[in-house]
């Protein structure tokens, strides 16, 4: 099979994924196969592969947002069918058995490992997974609109939840990337005003397409204190202005798996008043399960950029570089 592969840490922009011939992946006992369709994009990738977060599997096949078919089953799988289609996201086996997992907090288990960092991912024309952990996808998407649900939309769904956004609440987003434009679309759904807060004119003006009461480009410029508040952008700069927009007892909930690091902070003038900062680590399998039915209710229409399976480099520094409005997706031919 053809796939894209990480020989070596590297920047994006010197192209360090390479066009490889690889043998077809065999699935082991309780794990099934897919033909990938298509696999999103992700900052994580740039994060795995410029080495942001902590050396793991090299070489590897990156990609964590993956929608294919079943097309083989190891032994002892029972509840997906060959031909059925499902989805692979970034959180792919855990214990089951830690203190974590037995109340429900798996996306805290120590011995979790994760697609496209531990075990090759969706950057290839086929890709294996844990029958346990893949999910089964509502008809309600194409293959190009279920891809970005699977961590774009997952982790932007625990956000909200960590967030404790009540509903017809006032929400505040910094950054409008993959996750951002995803959860706008639960916000309105449940009746809330969405505040957004980015860079990029093309980000703003997509914002105020899906939306958004008010956009801007300077944290300082919000308008409103909010009742809950989402960083998105992995800059730690951001979370002093971010806690400095929230009412009293609002929750900042931070969405990035990599930060750049917290500035020192006045207790009284930003923590104070029952303010909270929540953390986001990567998922459990209800919130997948969660978002998708929600998605599916509303329903969800991502906005995809798509590439070939070939320009997964040039996508990633269109990611990179904030040259995509909504989510990237590598198209397997």
């Amino acid at each position: 099979m053809k796939a894209m592969r990480l020989e070596q840490i590297a920047a994006i922009d010197s192209s360090p994924l390479k066009l490889t011939d690889l043998p077809l992946p065999e699935p082991e006992a309780g794990h099934v196969r897919l033909r990938v369709h298509c696999c999103a994009i992700c900052r994580t990738d740039l994060h795995v592969i410029e080495g942001d977060l902590p050396r793991q599997k090299l070489p590897i096949v990156p990609g964590h947002q993956v929608v294919g078919t079943v097309d083989a089953r190891g032994p002892g799988c029972q509840r997906l069918t060959v031909g059925q289609r499902v989805g692979v996201a970034w959180l792919r086996q855990t214990c089951g058995e830690c203190g974590f997992c037995a109340v429900g907090q798996e996306n805290l288990c120590e011995s979790a490992r994760f697609t496209g960092y531990h075990a090759d991912g969706g950057y290839a024309e086929y890709a294996v997974v844990p029958e346990a952990f893949a999910y089964e996808l509502p008809d309600a998407f194409s293959d190009l609109e279920a891809a970005p649900l699977l961590c774009a939309g997952i982790i932007g769904y625990r956000a909200l939840k960590r967030a404790r956004l009540p509903r017809h609440g006032k929400l505040a987003l910094y950054g409008f990337g993959s996750s951002a434009h995803v959860v706008i679309q639960i916000a309105r759904h449940r009746g809330c005003e969405v505040y957004v807060v980015t860079r990029g004119e093309s980000h703003r003006r997509l914002a105020r397409q899906m939306g958004a009461v008010w956009v801007g480009e300077r944290p300082a410029e919000m308008p409103v204190q909010v009742d809950s508040a989402i960083i998105f952008a992995p800059a730690g700069e951001l979370v002093p202005p971010a806690l400095l927009s929230l009412r009293k007892g609002g929750t900042l909930a931070l969405a990035g798996i990599y930060m750049t690091p917290l500035p020192e902070m006045d207790y009284e003038r930003y923590v104070f008043y029952e303010r909270d900062i929540h953390s986001v680590t990567c998922n459990t399998r209800d919130d997948g399960r969660e978002l998708l039915a929600e998605a599916a209710e509303i329903p969800i229409r991502p906005r995809t950029n798509t590439y070939p399976l070939t320009e997964a480099n040039r996508a990633l520094q269109d990611l990179k570089n904030d040259r995509i409005n909504g989510t990237g997706v590598l198209v397997v031919e």
